[in-house]
């Protein structure tokens, strides 16, 4: 399963959590990490379809952003606006999800870096 589909998997499971978070959160951590899942989802989309000597960039927004999503969900753990039942589910994917944002990104960074084989 590609980063995208585990991404758009985890997205899924976020927005059922969603409906029911308190209304008063709902429209402010909870619209804060509907809006991050969702660019975090573009860029990776942007990422697979840009040359590598453009992707590095992408990939380090995708981290940034990512980064995010997993803090504001551990504020809303820690408010108890999440419960920690359905905190530990999305922080399972996420986990995995950021270990092959991780993944690529140093992937990337090695072939930009490494010497072109055959010149001298």
């Amino acid at each position: 399963m590609s980063i995208l589909d585990k991404l758009v998997s985890a997205y899924k499971l976020w927005t059922e959590y969603l409906q029911h978070l308190p209304k008063t959160s709902r429209y402010t951590l909870g619209a804060k990490i509907d809006a991050l899942f969702l660019e975090c989802i573009i860029l990776i989309f942007r990422a697979s379809h840009t040359p590598k000597e453009r992707k590095l960039e992408i990939l380090k927004e995708v981290s940034a952003r990512f980064d995010l999503i997993k803090f504001i969900l551990q504020v809303a753990w820690r408010s108890n606006v999440l419960e920690q039942k359905k905190y530990i589910a999305l922080s399972t994917p996420l986990d995995e999800i950021g270990r092959m944002i991780g993944g690529w990104y140093q992937k990337c960074l090695k072939e930009t870096q490494s010497p072109t084989k055959g010149r001298g």
